[in-house]
C-alpha cells in the first residue's frame, strides 16, 4: 500500500496541546480540555492510517492506552518501534518454527530495519495457524510496517533502529540460551548478572530510546540530569519486564524456561527442576521476594523519572505513570498469591480504569500526584503463611 502511515498523525491546521511540545504556559485544565479532541482511529480518512493504527490496537493491548496519549511529536516513531518489536517477539516465539530458522528470520529482519535494502521477507509459517491471530496479521503485514520507516526522520530513524538492534539481541540470546528447553529439561539463568543483562536487552534499553525520543522532541533544553534520568529510565524498563517475568514463572518453567538464577536457587538448596513442585514453594519464596523488592525498586526509580520530567508534559508523565502504578499493583498481588501454582496475575480492568482516572483527577495537585506509588511499606502486605 502506498499511503503513508504517518498520515495517521497528521491533522491539518491542528494545534500542539499543552504539554506536547514543549512548556507552554498550559494548566492541567487545558489537558483535559484538549484530550477529547485527541486524533483517534475513526477520525483518520486515510487506509493506511486506519491499517497502522488497526496492527497498535490488536497487537499492543493496554499499551494501546499509553501510546495515544503520547504527544503526535513522538507517536508515530514510537508506536513503529513498538510494532516491530512486536513483530520480533512474535517471530521469536513462535516455538513450532525450529529455533535456527526463527534464528535467520530476526537476522534478515534485523538487516531489513538497519539498512535500505528492499528484499522481501519471506515469512513462511506452518499453518493453521495456532497462536494469537493478531500476531499472525503482524506477520503478515510486515512489509507495510518496514515501509513505515522510511517516514522517520534521520535522527529518528537512527534512534529506532539503535533500540530495536539491542532488543533482537536479547531476544537471540534467549533463543540460543533456551534451545533444548522443556518441561523435562528445565535451563536456567547462571546468576543475576545474566537476568539484569536480559531485562536492560529486551526492556531497559526501551527507557532509554523513549528518553532521547522526549528529550530531541519535546523539552530539549529543559534544565536536567541527563545521566541520572537515563539511569532512571533503564530501571524503568527493566522494572516493567521484571513484573512480567515474575508473574509467567509457572508457565515459563513449563516450557524449560527459567528466569530465577540458579546460583541462587542453589544457595536455597533448589535445582531448576524442583520449581515443579508447589511444595518448594517455601524455599523458593525468599529468592522470588528478593526479586519482588528488586522490581519494586526499580518501578520506583521509574516514578522519580516520571516526575523529574517536566511538570507541563502532562501526556508523557501520564503515559509513563499508567504502567507504573499498574505494576506496582501486580506486584502486590503476586506478593500475596502462590507463586508456583494459580493462574495469571492480573489488575483487574476496573482497577486500570480508577488508576487512570486517578492520576488525571489528581494531576492539579502535586503533592496527591506524587503520592499516587504510595510509600513501600504500602505495597508489601505479609507473605502468606506456609500450610505446613
Amino acid at each position: 500500500m502506498n499511503v503513508a502511515p504517518r498520515a495517521l498523525f497528521r491533522q491539518a491546521g491542528s494545534r500542539t496541546p499543552p504539554g506536547a511540545g514543549g512548556c507552554r504556559n498550559g494548566s492541567a485544565l487545558d489537558f483535559f480540555r484538549h484530550i477529547q479532541d485527541s486524533p483517534g482511529v475513526s477520525e483518520i480518512a486515510t487506509a493506511g492510517g486506519r491499517q497502522f493504527n488497526t496492527l497498535l490496537q490488536q497487537t499492543s493491548r493496554s499499551f494501546h492506552l499509553t501510546l495515544r496519549v503520547l504527544p503526535r511529536a513522538i507517536r508515530f516513531p514510537i508506536s513503529l518501534a513498538y510494532l516491530l518489536a512486536r513483530t520480533t517477539d512474535t517471530i521469536a516465539d513462535t516455538e513450532i518454527v525450529p529455533v535456527n530458522q526463527r534464528l535467520e528470520i530476526l537476522r534478515q529482519l534485523r538487516a531489513r530495519i538497519l539498512t535500505a535494502a528492499a528484499t522481501p521477507l519471506r515469512l513462511e509459517f506452518p499453518e493453521p495457524w495456532t497462536g494469537n491471530p493478531a500476531e499472525r496479521r503482524l506477520l503478515a503485514e510486515v512489509e507495510f510496517t518496514l515501509g513505515a520507516l522510511q517516514e522517520l526522520t534521520d535522527a529518528d530513524l537512527g534512534r529506532v533502529r539503535q533500540v530495536l538492534a539491542i532488543i533482537i539481541s536479547g531476544q537471540e540470546l534467549d533463543l540460543r540460551r533456551f534451545e533444548g528447553a522443556s518441561r523435562a529439561n528445565i535451563i536456567p539463568l547462571p546468576n543475576a548478572a545474566a537476568l539484569e543483562d536480559y531485562t536492560y536487552r529486551v526492556a531497559g534499553c526501551v527507557g532509554e530510546f523513549w528518553t532521547t525520543m522526549c528529550r530531541a522532541h519535546l523539552f530539549p533544553h529543559a534544565r536536567l540530569d541527563d545521566d541520572q534520568l537515563l539511569a532512571q529510565a533503564v530501571q524503568f524498563g527493566q522494572g516493567l519486564q521484571l513484573v512480567n517475568i515474575l508473574r509467567d514463572l509457572p508457565g515459563d518453567l513449563q516450557n524449560g524456561r527459567c528466569y530465577v538464577p540458579a546460583d541462587q536457587l542453589a544457595a536455597r538448596g533448589l535445582q531448576p527442576d524442583d520449581l515443579l513442585s508447589p511444595a518448594q514453594e517455601e524455599k523458593l519464596r525468599p529468592v522470588y521476594h528478593h526479586w519482588l523488592d528488586r522490581a519494586e525498586s526499580q518501578l520506583r526509580a521509574g516514578w522519580a523519572y516520571t516526575n523529574s520530567i517536566p511538570r507541563c508534559q502532562i501526556r508523557v508523565r501520564l503515559a509513563c505513570a499508567w504502567p507504573i502504578l499498574i505494576g506496582l499493583k501486580t506486584l502486590t498481588r503476586l506478593r500475596c498469591g502462590t507463586i508456583l501454582t494459580g493462574g495469571r496475575v492480573k489488575v483487574p480492568r476496573s482497577e486500570v480504569r480508577r488508576i487512570v482516572a486517578q492520576t488525571i483527577i489528581y494531576y492539579p495537585f502535586a503533592g496527591l500526584w506524587r503520592n499516587l506509588a504510595g510509600s513501600a511499606h504500602e505495597t508489601r502486605p505479609a507473605a502468606p503463611k506456609s500450610g505446613r
